[in-house]
């Protein structure tokens, strides 16, 4: 039997995200999970949100994890997890009504970061909804001195990496089509940002 591997900062900040995530997704019937890391996550928020199928989605070598906490819940609107890197150019998922990520952006390069929102804007339907959670900075600067450590932190490991600039996510989120709606304050100076992909004219 695989050991379900466990994030303490997942089970720290599941409710509280779902105080965010359950108003955002209301209208919403299918989510795609990006990063879904351990896979706590994706159990918990599709237990807490029954009206909707919840995707979790990663790299191959995190799958193994979350396969376990998926069988272990053995939920009926939670589905096996699928093998997607968020920078490939082209997704292997159908359209769905909302799209999901939490502490993902700033561990990409940014070169991933441009593909990634740009494979949101392909993926979800007019009007749907995307949930970035994550620490950002604004205007420049950092919001706590922690995340400022933790930034350096992040460079010594990867010098592609870094806290994203919230006004250039927004910038990509609204090249592929989406407007911010809301952006929401969290626990360990997080934010959660959320869009709405506009709904495309009609050719006349």
């Amino acid at each position: 039997m695989t050991e379900k591997p466990f994030s303490q900062a997942c089970e720290n900040n599941k409710r509280p995200l779902l105080g965010v995530l359950a108003p955002a997704f209301r209208e919403v019937d299918s989510v795609l999970e990006i990063g879904s890391g351990t896979g706590q996550h994706a159990v918990f928020f599709a237990a807490h949100m029954p009206w909707l199928r919840w995707q979790p989605s990663d790299r191959a070598e995190n799958l193994r994890g979350i396969r376990a906490w998926c069988a272990d819940a053995a939920l009926p609107n939670l589905d096996v997890p699928l093998e997607l890197d968020a920078s490939w150019p082209q997704w292997p998922v159908a359209e769905v009504a909302g799209v999901f990520s939490a502490n993902t952006a700033h561990i990409m390069s940014w070169a991933q970061v441009e593909l990634f929102v740009a494979g949101v804007g392909r993926t979800l339907r007019d009007n749907g909804v995307f949930c970035l959670y994550g620490p950002f900075n604004y205007g420049g600067a950092y919001t706590s001195a922690s995340n400022a450590h933790f930034n350096s932190w992040l460079q010594q490991r990867d010098a592609l990496s870094g806290i994203r600039d919230f006004e250039a996510v927004d910038a990509l989120a609204r090249s592929a089509g989406l407007v911010l709606q809301a952006d929401h304050a969290m626990p360990a100076n997080n934010r959660t940002l959320v869009w709405h992909k506009m709904a495309q004219p009609v050719p006349s």
